[in-house]
């Protein structure tokens, strides 16, 4: 994936940086590896800056808050803070992807505080205004926490 980020970027088309930088991010948080993917999420956040009408802005602060939780599991503050820009962020864009998938992230983390009413305030509008696509993942995997917060 690094190599494959260089050579996208030797071709000149640096818009396609935040991207790359967020999939390897991921690909480190899947691998264990937080540390380096906060590094990327790092790099990804000086490219596109402090602008939060960039259109990954609330996917980079969901997945920072993820790898935050991954590195420091008992240390939420600073994950539930990312997870709520994220949130923030989504809905003044009106993405409503991003804005499932930090509600998600949001859910879980108080799920797992026992805080099960707030979590499922904050999923159930989002995962009830969606009318098709209930086979995605994403509405899926809502669906199963709606069920487990019930």
């Amino acid at each position: 994936m690094h190599r494959g980020l260089a050579d996208i970027l030797d071709t000149g088309a640096v818009i396609y940086q935040p991207l790359c930088l967020l999939v390897l991010a991921e690909a480190h948080g899947k691998a264990d590896q937080a540390k380096a993917g906060l590094r990327a999420l790092s790099e990804a956040f000086a490219t596109v800056g402090e602008d939060a009408q960039s259109y990954l802005a609330a996917e980079l602060y969901r997945l920072h808050g993820e790898l935050l939780q991954q590195r420091a599991p008992l240390e939420t503050a600073q994950a539930e803070c990312a997870f709520q820009q994220a949130l923030d962020i989504a809905r003044r864009q009106q993405a409503k992807a991003w804005e499932l998938r930090a509600a998600m992230s949001l859910a879980r983390l108080w799920q797992r505080q026992g805080m099960r009413e707030a979590a499922r305030a904050v999923l159930e509008p989002v995962y009830n205004w969606c009318t098709e696509g209930f086979d995605t993942a994403d509405l899926q995997e809502a669906k199963t926490l709606l069920a487990a917060l019930s």
